[in-house]
């Protein structure tokens, strides 16, 4: 639609659900749960692990969503408000637009009894439902979790509100491979993503039993609240500050044993500012030595999968010594200006790596990941 002030968004083309599950399933399920079931199935295949031989008691899942099943939700209000009769509502709308639909799915496509659990802490929840699951398994309430988030949000509605809010970008309606730009001196607002990002999460000596392919430690994980407003990020980045030392603190590390960071970096002018703040204030003098990427410059913004889609970014920095680049970054802003943030991609050896991930209603969740040994 025209009247939208941004023209841009980063949707998932060509998504084929039926090839993840029963297509009989499709019907009865909104596309941010079909995207939770697609992506639990692929980390489910990646990490070879049966859950016919599994405790299922002790198996759970932790799925982040920062909207819910919008899209059905949409749907159903248009076809009720036409129709003016409430049997034109779809018969499953309930089930299928409630916030634990993908966490409920996926427990059921695997029959998974453990832990079930939804986050729902807008642009931090996939972070927050990581950091959940590695919580119930430190506490011994779960060996393994399916963990992370899942968001379809681009939808008239949801679209609309984001751009009333004057959140997303429009400068680059009519170039927009170039609107995602953090840290870029021209950033005016974030691009609008969707999909979602699952981890199989276990304890160590699980993992161990059934010699697992093991990617990656979460090592510890930090969360706060600024308790500062709905939208916008107090401006010292402090409380971020605090956070990232709860997380460190959490792991047993220091600020000066940090590699790299996955930045939240949405590209607005606002946010990405705050958040080297935060990384200042932390690591001091080290801060010009870490390596900084913002994922969301590739494929988006995707709310409430934004966090479990950074960490796998960060896990996968952790196995290959890869740092991808920060694309459009052309013109860096001063106050967003670090040695580590380039636009081209680096390599080192990379053994500890934080992902940052903070969300409306002053959210902020850190989780820092090790290299296994």
């Amino acid at each position: 639609m025209n009247s939208y002030r941004s023209q841009v968004a980063a949707e998932v083309k060509g998504f084929r659900p039926e090839i993840y599950f029963d297509a009989r399933k499709v019907e009865k399920t909104d596309r941010s749960a079909q995207f939770a079931l697609a992506a639990a199935k692929m980390a489910i295949e990646d990490a070879g692990i049966d859950f016919t031989r599994a405790e299922r008691y002790r198996s759970g899942v932790c799925v982040g969503s920062g909207t819910g099943g919008m899209i059905v939700g949409e749907r159903q209000l248009t076809a009720l408000y036409h129709h003016a009769t409430a049997h034109k509502v779809h018969p499953n709308f309930i089930p299928m637009n409630t916030m634990n639909a993908p966490s409920g799915q996926i427990a059921i496509e695997w029959g998974l009894n453990g832990p079930n659990l939804t986050i729902a802490t807008a642009c931090s929840s996939g972070a927050h439902a990581i950091g959940q699951a590695m919580n119930l398994i430190r506490g011994g309430q779960a060996e393994v979790m399916l963990a992370g988030g899942t968001e379809a949000c681009i939808t008239p509605l949801t679209f609309a509100g984001f751009c009333s809010l004057r959140a997303l970008s429009t400068h680059f309606n009519d170039v927009p491979e170039k609107a995602s730009r953090p840290f870029d001196r021209k950033r005016d607002g974030f691009v609008m993503g969707e999909g979602a990002a699952i981890l199989v999460l276990e304890n160590l000596s699980h993992a161990r039993r059934r010699s697992a392919n093991i990617y990656a430690e979460v090592a510890g994980w930090g969360a706060t609240n600024e308790a500062h407003h709905m939208v916008i990020p107090e401006q010292t980045g402090l409380a971020i500050a605090r956070t990232i030392e709860l997380a460190l603190a959490d792991a047993r590390l220091g600020a000066c044993q940090v590699d790299y960071i996955n930045a939240h970096a949405t590209s607005t002018p606002a946010g990405d500012q705050v958040e080297i703040r935060a990384i200042k204030e932390v690591c001091q003098a080290h801060a010009g030595d870490v390596l900084i990427n913002a994922t969301k410059s590739l494929v988006g913004h995707t709310i409430g999968a934004a966090g479990a889609i950074g960490a796998i970014a960060c896990v996968l920095t952790l196995q290959t010594g890869l740092i991808h680049p920060t694309i459009n970054l052309e013109e860096p802003d001063p106050e967003c200006a670090l040695p580590g943030i380039r636009n081209e991609v680096q390599q080192r050896r990379v053994g500890v790596g934080l992902v940052h991930s903070f969300g409306f209603g002053s959210n902020n969740a850190v989780l820092v990941l090790r290299k296994v040994q």
